[in-house]
């Protein structure tokens, strides 16, 4: 691949101590991702994302860290870690790693050291204030599972900043010092062999927090130190960030004044996945026009990173109260399914009834927009969730490889967390042996329609353009140009049939044809008769550039 591989990446997101146990001890450790490595390789899979790997002591899912340089025991070692970079290149797949260093753990020694002395030299790696800040209650991630940001420590006779949980103390990013060592933690991870890192909470990272001031400033230089320091110790290293903000913050996040792409190179597409699933809710492809329509201009190298589920609730706080209660009244009506007011914990295919016509538009949706697309684990054999969990665990438990007790995931009597069993979503129903050999399954739907996406490059590298034309109710068409050449999309998120009209813009093509689609359709022609099936959608190349 080029210096940009990650335009043309397939992005896989998984957490280790969900995803395969191979000892039986009831948690996912890297040996035994590593002997699933040839599943992901056939899937299409090119770049592995993992949740946190750090030791922690989990009350965060792994996101309270104690130690920025070492492997969790429970999952593994460093020469495992290694191995498994290893066993992934041989594949072709490259592996990032979650870089949290927004906050610690409290039991991480640099705090506890922090705490117990003002003079300590960990005093000011920390957010302190000897009187209790007028913001205490300000700012909050989670409302209504935190009380506040500040919180008061007895040992430090001091107060604290926890922009999340109040065990998790904020870094302080005006010191020096702690620059410098999220550095050496990057390149500590560069030098073993990850590919990148996804990094979470960026906006928090270049806040700088003072006690009762709110906005703060934000050093967006730190940004282009941060993607220098990565380029020079891997050249072709990437950054995928978390940046939920608003749209005109997102250009500063790529590019520095000039317009140069001197800082991060991937972003979540959060602006995107809101109107996604709005208009999946609405089966009104007009959301995901005005987010094309919104989108900004990208400096060259700059890229984003769609998804339909993440590792979190789905976020709809960029929507209206309007849209968002739409969104709710189709996909969370009941309470439970809800988080935060803000989103919905639930994975996609139990949000959308099971319906495999529903679960193939989405994702054929997702593939096909500009971006490189994440696909969460299990999301390709349709898991479903269990609401039983609290918070964001409810879309965490064990990956279902098999109809056997414990779903394949282990054979131990208590797991981590516990795999899903019983009705619709039961890993006695949905699993990867059972998909495997049916080849109409949804898994092996996901293997063909990826290996489509990676024979059109076009699609993530090239540029991404609604038809602006009238269409049948319900229909979204767009197209994809590159230097490889040029598809057409089409996706219907209605439920009737309907024919579509585009020979007055694309009669000219050149010997155009369906490469995919929910159906076969009636040959192309000249476009100017497509039949389109409720919930259908097709792939149709329009040209291909000589020599590709």
């Amino acid at each position: 691949m080029s210096e940009y591989w990650y335009k043309e990446a397939v992005v896989y997101c998984l957490d280790i101590e969900t995803f395969a146990d191979s000892n039986g001890d009831g948690v996912g450790d890297i040996r035994g991702l590593i002997g699933r490595l040839d599943y992901l390789a056939r899937l299409g899979v090119t770049c592995l994302w993992l949740n946190p790997i750090h030791p922690s002591p989990g009350r965060d899912d792994g996101y309270d860290v104690t130690d920025f340089y070492n492997v969790d025991p429970r999952i593994g070692s460093l020469g495992d870690f290694a191995e498994l970079l290893h066993q992934a290149s041989n594949r072709g797949m490259r592996v990032m790693i979650d870089l949290v260093v927004n906050h610690t753990s409290d039991e991480h020694p640099w705090f506890r050291s922090a705490r117990s002395s003002p003079d300590s030299e960990y005093r000011d790696w920390y957010v302190w204030s000897d009187s209790e800040p007028s913001d205490r209650f300000q700012g909050m991630v989670f409302p209504g599972e935190q009380r506040e940001t500040w919180s008061y420590d007895r040992t430090a006779r001091a107060w604290y900043y926890h922009r999340f949980y109040d065990f998790q103390p904020d870094l302080n990013f005006r010191n020096p010092a702690v620059r410098e060592e999220v550095k050496k933690i990057m390149a500590f991870w560069l030098q073993l062999g990850v590919a990148g890192f996804r990094m979470d909470a960026v906006p928090f990272i270049i806040e700088l927090t003072e006690p009762g001031k709110n906005p703060c400033p934000m050093d967006w230089d730190f940004l282009t130190e941060l993607r220098q320091h990565v380029q020079w110790r891997k050249g072709d290293a990437v950054l995928l960030a978390e940046a939920n903000v608003e749209p005109d913050k997102l250009p500063e996040y790529f590019a520095d004044a000039g317009g140069s792409n001197s800082r991060i190179h991937m972003l979540f597409d959060f602006m995107l996945n809101g109107r996604l699933i709005l208009a999946l809710a609405r089966q009104d492809p007009e959301p995901i026009i005005e987010a094309l329509r919104a989108t900004p201009q990208l400096p060259r190298g700059g890229q984003w990173a769609t998804f339909l589920r993440n590792h979190d609730e789905i976020d709809l706080s960029r929507l209206t109260a309007e849209q968002r209660a739409d969104v709710f009244a189709a996909f969370g009506p009941d309470e439970n399914m809800r988080l935060y007011d803000r989103g919905i914990r639930r994975r996609l295919a139990p949000m959308l009834g099971g319906d495999r016509r529903r679960l193939e538009l989405a994702y054929s949706l997702q593939f096909s927009l500009r971006g490189t697309p994440v696909l969460r684990y299990g999301e390709e054999i349709g898991m479903g969730d269990d609401l039983s969990l609290p918070g964001r665990n409810a879309i965490r438990t064990p990956m279902q490889w098999s109809p056997s007790t414990g779903g394949g995931f282990s054979t131990a009597e208590e797991t981590v967390r516990p795999v899903i069993s019983g009705g619709d979503y039961g890993y006695e129903k949905v699993n990867v042996t059972d998909q495997r050999h049916d080849r109409d399954s949804l898994l092996g739907w996901f293997e063909r329609m990826i290996r489509t996406l990676r024979e059109s490059p076009e699609v993530g590298a090239g540029s991404c353009v609604h038809v602006d034309r009238k269409l049948p109710a319900g229909v979204l068409a767009h197209r994809a140009d590159g230097s490889t050449g040029t598809m057409l999309f089409l996706h219907n998120l209605g439920l009737d049939e309907v024919v579509v009209d585009l020979g007055d813009l694309f009669g000219q093509a050149h010997d155009p044809n369906q490469v995919l689609g929910d159906r076969d359709y009636p040959p192309v022609g000249r476009l100017d008769a497509l039949e389109l099936g409720g919930y259908g959608y097709r792939w149709i190349r329009l040209d291909r550039s000589p020599g590709t």
